[in-house]
């Protein structure tokens, strides 16, 4: 029978021969980029631009964004796998900037597992305590709890080729618990999974953080990851900070024509277009615009503005009013169903429009129970009050 048995949820502290909840003996920190930037050897422009970014005492907080944009530049400075070329970065009160990343108090997954492929799956785990001089006795206590948290109990004797992709996962996730980490470090840890098994597996890390408490940075280029899991999103794009906030704040209240057009899935629809007689010209549609949005124009926009209406803010209304659409394909989802639509001649505007779908494309939400045929040509308006204004000159958002 294997050493490696289950454990109540308690570690042992070899210092006093006492156990104590996992939660007390892991601590918690802050983070916070000030002004962090990162240059490559050989380019000019920052892979990381003076970001500023304060993550809270056991928050989960998101980077998201493209790919190229930073994200995963700014996870591995936090780690010391990157140079800081200018300004700081600190874990709680300690600037960590010049700091060797063994030192630094973090634990990092991957999204490769990196699982040393002759060690069981309990010696995986306890591999980074046993060459930092843990007693044994330690050791397997805190691999059992971990274990048992992540359900790998029953594993802990097999090797990593006899797991599951999720279970080799998980086994990674418990390799950086038993550290006890003040911060820990996920970088697209679920890419390699299938779809099904990503879903899973998220809810898993996100109830795991909960429970643990322990501040986690997580990079992804999945928005729907960063909307399902995260407190706060940061979203990046070409190493600059667009907007940090909650999944709701970014999903109502985009800073820019960037974030509004990444959040969301679908992705918002968004054109630009003249400012006639107090409304935005949507070909035969008008949006109504107030004089304060009015008021804020400026000679960038050259009288034009830019609408952001996301598929669910439209509503289906009678032949020839509102915005034409030819139905190209409907997208049924069971309790949901999406038109992705071309814009017709008759709307005007048509190259002005880009979604998800591409240029001069719409996407619309529909009643899954009463979908368009393709080839039928419906006629959608926004609904009042549901469309995001923006600046046509620099994208960034009007705030009526």
């Amino acid at each position: 029978m294997s050493e490696w048995t289950t454990s109540t949820d308690t570690l042992h502290n070899g210092s006093s021969g006492t156990y104590l909840p996992v939660k007390g003996l892991i601590s918690m920190a802050t983070v916070t980029f000030d002004h962090a930037t990162r240059i490559y050897p050989g380019t000019e422009r920052p892979a990381v631009d003076a970001l500023n970014l304060a993550v809270e005492d056991g928050e989960f907080l998101v980077l998201v964004g493209p790919s190229g944009c930073g994200k995963s530049t700014s996870l591995r400075m936090l780690a010391g796998l990157e140079d800081v070329n200018s300004g700081s970065i600190l874990i709680g009160d300690r600037d960590v900037t010049d700091v060797q990343p063994k030192d630094r108090d973090i634990a990092m997954v991957f999204q490769n597992y990196a699982l040393y492929p002759h060690m069981t799956v309990a010696d995986n785990m306890g591999f980074a305590l046993k060459i930092a001089g843990t007693p044994k006795a330690e050791i397997r206590q805190r691999v059992e709890e971990a274990a048992k948290i992540l359900d790998l109990s029953q594993y802990l004797d097999r090797k990593p080729k006899a797991l599951s992709g999720g279970q080799r996962q998980r086994v990674a996730m418990g390799r950086a618990i038993v550290r006890q980490p003040q911060v820990f470090l996920m970088d697209e840890p679920l890419s390699n999974l299938d779809a099904k098994l990503r879903v899973q597996t998220r809810t898993q890390i996100a109830s795991l953080q909960r429970r643990l408490g322990v501040t986690t940075v997580y990079v992804t280029h999945d928005q729907t990851e960063a909307l399902t899991m995260g407190d706060r999103i940061a979203v990046l794009k070409d190493g600059v900070l667009q907007q940090v906030g909650t999944p709701r704040d970014m999903y109502d209240t985009p800073n820019n024509v960037f974030v509004a057009g990444f959040i969301g899935s679908p992705a918002m629809n968004i054109g630009t277009f003249p400012v006639l007689d107090g409304s935005a010209n949507l070909g035969r549609a008008r949006v109504p615009l107030e004089r304060s949005v009015i008021s804020q124009l400026t000679e960038d926009d050259r009288n034009h503005i830019t609408v952001g209406f996301r598929p669910e803010s439209l509503d289906l209304v009678p032949a020839g009013e509102g915005i034409p659409v030819v139905v190209n394909i409907v997208e049924e989802l069971g309790s949901d169903a999406f038109v992705y639509g071309s814009l017709t001649n008759e709307f005007g505007h048509a190259d002005a429009v880009h979604s998800g779908a591409g240029d001069a494309q719409i996407i619309v939400r529909v009643d899954p129970r009463r979908v368009p045929d393709k080839g039928e040509t419906i006629y959608v308006r926004i609904r009042g009050g549901e469309q995001h204004l923006f600046h046509a000159g620099t994208g960034e958002r009007i705030d009526a």
